[in-house]
């Protein structure tokens, strides 16, 4: 094991091993004859646990960070070409890149029993962005042995003690595929976004047509309702009519009722006088 290999190892350990990782390590070292080596890796620093979930997200993650430094090649290429529209384009994909890297460093850092909190959640995405931002602060954490977090500060960038960090330069083999992978991404947001608007507009079309057709139903019901009203006030008044005609009817029935009553009585009276002035005859002839 050369002193490169001991170092990767040695970041590679939990934090809470470090130290007896680093004594081991360097023991080792000294013992193949590296005692250089051995007393560069004894000067190492235990990283904090912010710095050991960004080592974690170059060890675990290395095409997603791959991603995340070549989006800040295209931010400063855009910046340099004064690209107000590019630089608006790629500001939500900046945003969307680090809430996805964070979030998976996070959830692999609890899966090897190291909690993150709210704290080093926001150093971790401070270094990240650290790293989009600034090449320098991109090779550093992409070298994987931070001891500190990272933050850009508008004139460059400082670990959490302020002081600065070695870096290992990025292949431009690395930064040509993930700038590949970034064009893929963004070729497959365009076509999901192509079939969301697709839905959408779908949707909106059948919103449309039940809309339409329950207009029309409404429509029908509403006619059918005022014809229904109409035939109805005509029957009404039909038999409001008959209803009329009935009683006059009624009322010349009744009226001459009561002029054939008095007839009748009139007749009776006359037949009375007459049955009468009939026996008052019959008396007096029967007196000659």
């Amino acid at each position: 094991m050369d002193f490169e290999e001991a170092a990767d190892a040695l970041y590679a350990a939990s934090a809470a091993d470090f130290i007896a990782t680093r004594n081991e390590l360097a023991k080792q070292l000294k013992a193949d004859g590296d005692q250089l080596g051995s007393t560069r890796l004894k000067a190492m620093r235990k990283p904090t646990v912010a710095a050991w979930v960004a080592n974690l997200v170059a060890r675990e993650l290395p095409d997603e960070l791959d991603d995340l430094l070549a989006l800040g090649d295209e931010f400063r290429e855009a910046t340099a070409d004064l690209d107000g529209e590019r630089l608006r384009d790629l500001t939500p994909k900046r945003h969307k890149l680090l809430d996805q890297v964070a979030k998976a460093a996070t959830k692999l850092s609890e899966q090897q029993g190291q909690k993150v909190s709210a704290d080093v959640g926001q150093k971790l995405r401070e270094t990240l962005d650290a790293a989009l931002v600034d090449p320098a602060a991109g090779d550093a954490v992409r070298e994987g042995r931070l001891s500190s977090a990272l933050r850009h500060v508008g004139f460059g960038v400082v670990d959490e003690s302020g002081e600065p960090t070695n870096v290992t330069p990025l292949t431009d083999e690395r930064r040509q595929k993930a700038r590949e992978r970034r064009k893929v991404e963004t070729a497959a947001e365009e076509e999901e976004s192509a079939a969301a608007r697709s839905k959408r507009e779908k949707a909106e079309r059948e919103q449309e047509e039940r809309e339409a057709a329950a207009k029309t139903k409404a429509k029908k019901a509403f006619e059918d309702a005022v014809s229904a009203a109409q035939s109805a006030e005509a029957t009404v008044e039909d038999l409001d009519n008959q209803l009329d005609e009935a009683r006059e009817a009624l009322a010349d029935a009744q009226e001459l009722v009561r002029r054939l009553g008095a007839e009748l009585d009139d007749a009776r009276r006359a037949a009375r006088d007459a049955q009468k002035e009939s026996r008052e005859a019959r008396k007096r002839y029967n007196r000659l």
